[in-house]
């Protein structure tokens, strides 16, 4: 059955109350139903006031957004509102569990808001892309003050009842039962017209308040449109009238509805939302996993630990190294300290936190859990060595799992006498502060296993994307090619900060050199040697950074990497460009310049056809998924939705780009080209596109 809206009188007090389970979306039946029922409560004379609230666990947490980029259906949200605004009678909002969007826009409309303690409200629109298109932009100004209401618009923050009761945006905090504390708020303002919001002029900021949230705003939009149209309809609040500026935020809306932006980040709230649909496991009952074991002593092993024990289980980490126990304690207490400090934990839980942490130097202390982890050095020998010892401890029904996305996990599955508990857990680090696990399956691991792992990674609050559990995972797999890509153009005439530039243009934190010279150069060296042995014979190699590391180039902690750094600062160092050059000329490569469009669009079709050779194999289910783990695991830009819908959103632009570029390129004929154009013309998407012929136009040689 769809939702509605259920009234009840009681002491000459309209009761409205919106039902449509589970987070009472305001489709447009409700919001018909909900404007109807107002005008009809409105016109009565025995009624002398209204109080809407909602049924359920929580009060309205947004719009239908399967409604967004469709025609629209009256009434709208904005016009609902106003409706409620407009009552000749005082109207009361309860806000319980949460009041998002559409549903604190009812709030603002109304004449007094009343919040349960544990309740929350905000503003999120930003978070899709959008601004609030009900009147949030021009009410809450005018309710809370410009600088406040653009922080919480232009940030999407949920706050709590107490925040939202000192900033001015409820009027009331209640312990008890929300419905009677609103009944008795509206009884008492029956005969007691309530001035409407809309009419109030905003007060003026204290000098410099405006500029200084402005300024942040900008700073912080990092490419995003939502937010400076944000700081225009709050700021015009100041000088227009509400009817010239809801008319303003309406448009803003409407437009950014349709803008690359919002679907993009559409598309990572539906991924998302249908990430948490399992039904081939719908009928398999998760076992509890409470205590949880885990071997190592570096940073995956106790950034493990350390989300472990903040989310409320009992961990046993075991290190036999020498010197390592010590090691491992002091890392994770740091780890928590720091969560501390970022406000991420509690103070008050340090201790807790502490007590459900042990520390041990023999493997026989894992022989209690319920899953153990390995997180060791990376070789194949000494992890079968581990898993093998583990057998002989645990007890068949005790889960296994490799927290590295690089081992051989058919090879580590197969030795087992009981592959079926059996999972790779990769989470990505820094694990406390990361939202992304990759959950990975052999063709050993049971369905109970795959069961139980995701309601552990459901009760820590981490997104699990499943793949099949090949070396590299997804990650790994992606940011290599990306990688790669990267350094082939090096070869073929571009620069560091050449690149660099072209990819925070793109919408990356910060470029690649610049990332790898923060971490340290020697790091990937290593890498590269444990790779060397097991390297594709004539697979494209760029050594580089081999070159650099050779001499002494390490990284920003040593002023020299792909970068000099002089007093903090970076900078181009001739000499390694100068490296980069005699290297290129061995090769005997034609060196060109790039545009930024060239390096982008380069490194986009190397990750999007990688992620199309894992879709072909079987290896991830759809491109949503990879975009998932890339943006919120790897810093791709939210705003452009992950690499396949970026591709698929330059759609025909993109493959036509890369055909032209490729018609030049020597070693590409000219069948593979009209193939792609055959493709082309299909229609069919680019992200979900998944053919060879695709991948050998945009991958360069």
């Amino acid at each position: 059955m769809g939702g509605q809206v259920h009234r009840t009188n009681i002491d000459r007090v309209a009761i409205l109350e919106i039902d449509n389970p589970p987070v009472n979306a305001m489709s447009q039946p409700i919001r018909r139903a909900l404007a109807d029922h107002v005008a009809r409560a409105d016109s009565e004379p025995e009624i002398g006031a209204m109080v809407i609230l909602a049924r359920g666990r929580t009060f309205v947490t947004g719009i239908d957004l399967t409604e967004l980029g469709q025609k629209p259906r009256d009434p709208g949200m904005a016009e609902v509102v106003d409706r409620i605004e407009a009552a000749s009678k005082p109207v009361v909002v309860a806000w319980h569990g949460t009041a998002l969007g559409a549903g604190c826009e009812i709030g603002l409309a109304a004449h007094r808001r009343i919040m349960g303690r544990q309740s929350r409200v905000g503003l999120p629109d930003i978070r899709l892309g959008l601004v609030p298109g009900a009147g949030g932009t021009q009410r809450l100004p005018r309710l809370i003050g410009l600088p406040a209401a653009l922080d919480l618009i232009a940030s999407g923050r949920v706050i709590d009842a107490m925040e939202a009761f000192a900033l001015g945006l409820c009027d009331e905090v209640t312990d008890g039962d929300i419905r009677e504390a609103a009944l008795a708020a509206a009884r008492a303002l029956i005969g007691r017209m309530q001035p409407r919001l809309s009419l109030r002029p905003p007060n003026p900021p204290e000098p410099g308040q405006w500029e200084a949230m402005v300024e942040r705003v900008r700073r912080e939009a990092r490419h995003r449109i939502a937010p400076l149209r944000a700081i225009e309809l709050v700021g015009q609040t100041l000088t227009t009238p509400y009817a010239i500026g809801g008319a303003a935020e309406r448009r803003a809306f409407l437009e950014l509805t349709a803008s690359d932006q919002s679907r993009a980040l559409r598309h990572l709230f539906f991924a998302e939302r249908a990430l948490r649909k399992r039904p081939e496991l719908a009928e398999i009952r998760p076992r509890a996993l409470a205590r949880i074991g885990i071997v190592g002593s570096g940073a995956a092993a106790t950034g493990i630990a350390a989300t472990l024990a903040e989310r409320g289980l009992a961990v046993t980490l075991v290190e036999t190294a020498e010197g390592g126990l010590q090691a491992a304690r002091e890392r994770v207490a740091a780890l928590i300290a720091r969560g501390i400090r970022s406000g991420r934990v509690p103070e008050a839980a340090r201790q807790d936190i502490a007590s459900r942490l042990s520390f041990q130097g023999d493997l026989a202390a894992l022989a209690g859990c319920d899953l153990v982890i390995e997180a060791v050095f990376e070789d194949l020998a000494l992890k079968r060595d581990l898993f093998e010892r583990l057998e002989e401890i645990l007890p068949p029904q005790t889960l296994l799992a490799s927290a590295s996305p690089l081992s051989d996990h058919a090879a580590l599955a197969g030795q087992l006498a009981h592959p079926g508990r059996y999972l790779a857990m990769h989470f990505l680090a820094p694990a406390p502060a990361m939202r992304i696990v990759e959950l990975g399956r052999t063709r050993h691991t049971r369905p109970e296993t795959l069961a139980s792992a995701y309601a552990l990674l459901d009760r820590i609050e981490r997104m699990a994307i499943p793949c099949l559990a090949t070396e590299g995972l997804i990650g790994s797999r992606m940011v290599a090619r990306f990688r790669s890509q990267c350094d082939f153009l090096l070869e073929e005439g571009a620069l560091p900060a050449e690149i660099d530039r072209a990819l925070e243009a793109f919408g990356l934190p910060i470029g690649p050199f610049a990332a790898q010279d923060l971490a340290g150069l020697d790091i990937a060296w290593a890498r590269r040697k444990r790779q060397a042995e097991t390297r594709p014979p004539g697979e494209r190699d760029v050594p580089i950074l081999d070159q650099l590391c050779e001499r002494g180039h390490f990284g920003q902690k040593v002023g020299k990497g792909w970068y000099r750094y002089r007093n903090g600062q970076r900078e181009p160092d001739p000499d390694v460009e100068a490296l980069i050059r005699a290297h290129a000329a061995s090769t005997g490569r034609r060196r060109q310049a790039f545009t930024a469009d060239a390096i982008q669009l380069r490194v986009l079709a190397a990750m999007v056809n990688e992620g199309c050779r894992m879709i072909e194999g079987g290896i991830v289910a759809r491109p949503a998924e990879i975009d998932l783990l890339m943006v919120h695991g790897h810093g791709f830009p939210a705003w452009r939705g992950g690499p396949m819908q970026e591709a698929d959103a330059r759609g025909l632009r993109v493959i036509q780009s890369a055909i032209e570029a490729s018609a030049q390129r020597d070693g590409v004929g000219f069948e593979a080209c009209r193939l792609v154009a055959e493709l082309i013309a299909s229609g069919r998407s680019f992200g979900a596109l998944n053919r060879p012929a695709m991948v050998d136009v945009l991958q360069p040689a």
